[in-house]
């Protein structure tokens, strides 16, 4: 049994979705293993990690036009606006998400269905230098 760590850093550019598939499958084809399983984690409190589809745009749009209606930024309800108002905001998307994704790898390939794309969730306005841990134990 192997194992492999690394790491991905994302610049963002305020919120939204940043598709990283190609990011890692061509980091796993770079490895020695070519069956496990892949743990990707991102070490953020206002960003998140999703699985969805990459074929149609509109999905991310979507998404995002969802999230904003069921969170709104500046919401007198919050407590917590230290760093603004789509901070508190972005860490309730966050536990709405999630912040770890496990994928299948086969003969070197992320066993993704045809149309699943990997996407760092930017819940915040700001840039930021998103940092994913990347995993990968097998044989």
């Amino acid at each position: 049994m192997k194992q492999n760590f690394d790491e991905i850093i994302i610049h963002t550019k305020g919120r939204g979705l940043y598709d990283i598939t190609f990011l890692v499958i061509n980091w796993a084809k770079k490895q020695e293993i070519q069956d496990g399983l892949l743990t990707l984690l991102i070490q953020h409190t206002s960003a998140s990690l999703l699985l969805n589809e990459n074929y149609d745009s509109d999905v991310q749009k979507d998404i995002e036009s969802f999230f904003s209606r069921l969170v709104k930024d500046g919401d007198s309800l919050f407590i917590h606006t230290i760093e603004g108002d789509d901070d508190m905001p972005a860490h309730i998307r966050t536990a709405l998400t999630q912040t770890n994704l496990s994928i299948p790898i086969k003969n070197k390939k992320l066993l993704l269905g045809q149309w699943q794309g990997i996407y760092i969730f930017e819940h915040r306005y700001n840039e930021f230098d998103r940092k994913v841990k990347i995993h990968l134990i097998g044989e």
